[in-house]
């Protein structure tokens, strides 16, 4: 864990770096992947395996060919949602390609929640989303400034957990990690991949597995057919997020722009 800690301020310290994809970042990142052994529950190996087996999907259904802008050797079709779309190249380091996949999941999920809350807010209040913060009737019981310091405190401390697992899968599950449950089983990651933790608390419908006799047993079909449609949906909600700022900057809302 104190190599794990070391590492993360190590890595913040470098931010600029890691964003030019530096030789130190680059080993960050390595280091975070080559030195893990798979996990001992891995139930989307075989799924995964037999997805990279079949035809690679293109994004340009009609071309099947065209080098590297069309058909990347070094996006094989085994991550969800995976078209072969990468014309900068940004994936052609496993390390990064991992980590960008990791970034776009995250944000994709803010996306989404963002979309769902801007047009219930509107209808529910008829302030645009970019008035409410400054609306008479806001209820706004701290000041900005209290306000973002908080935020910046409680999203830092969940951040950089966050930030921890993904080197040490799973070494943010312990008791002094989350306080406020008394079995941190309920915080482990139960399907064994990064970034869809399930198990009772992230999974509490049981749309990826099933509860039997106080344990969740992951489904890796159901799992893998969810992670397809995460995706598309969290792409789907960043592009309307963009077209949402561009339309704040003309003063228009989504739902003026629907006529609604």
């Amino acid at each position: 864990m104190a190599a794990t800690s070391s590492a993360f301020v190590g890595g913040l310290g470098s931010s600029s770096t890691f964003l030019t994809g530096g030789k130190r970042s680059h080993d960050l990142l390595s280091a975070g992947f080559g030195a893990r052994a798979i996990p001992a529950f891995t139930p989307g190996k075989s799924i995964v395996a037999a997805a990279a087996a079949q035809p690679k999907k293109s994004w340009i259904p009609a071309v099947r060919g065209g080098g590297n802008f069309v058909d990347p050797e070094w996006l094989d079709g085994s991550l969800p949602g995976d078209y072969g779309f990468d014309p900068l190249g940004l994936g052609k380091d496993p390390a990064f390609l991992k980590w960008y996949r990791e970034a776009e999941l995250i944000h994709g999920r803010w996306a989404m929640a963002a979309v769902v809350g801007i047009f219930v807010g509107q209808a529910w209040s008829g302030i645009p989303w970019f008035e409410a913060g400054a609306a008479p009737g806001a209820v706004a019981p701290f000041s900005f400034g209290s306000l973002l310091g908080t935020q910046l405190l409680l999203m830092g401390w969940v951040e950089s957990k966050r930030w921890v697992d993904f080197f040490n899968p799973d070494s943010q599950s312990v008791e002094w990690a989350t306080p406020w449950s008394r079995s941190a089983e309920n915080f482990a990651n139960a399907t064994g991949d990064q970034g869809y933790p399930g198990g009772k608390f992230f999974d509490p419908l049981g749309l990826a597995g099933t509860l039997k006799d106080g344990v969740y047993i992951p489904d890796g079909e159901k799992l893998e057919r969810l992670k397809l449609a995460e995706i598309k949906h969290a792409r789907l909600a960043m592009l309307a997020m963009l077209i949402f700022y561009f339309e704040a900057g003309q003063g228009k809302t989504p739902l003026g722009a629907l006529g609604l």
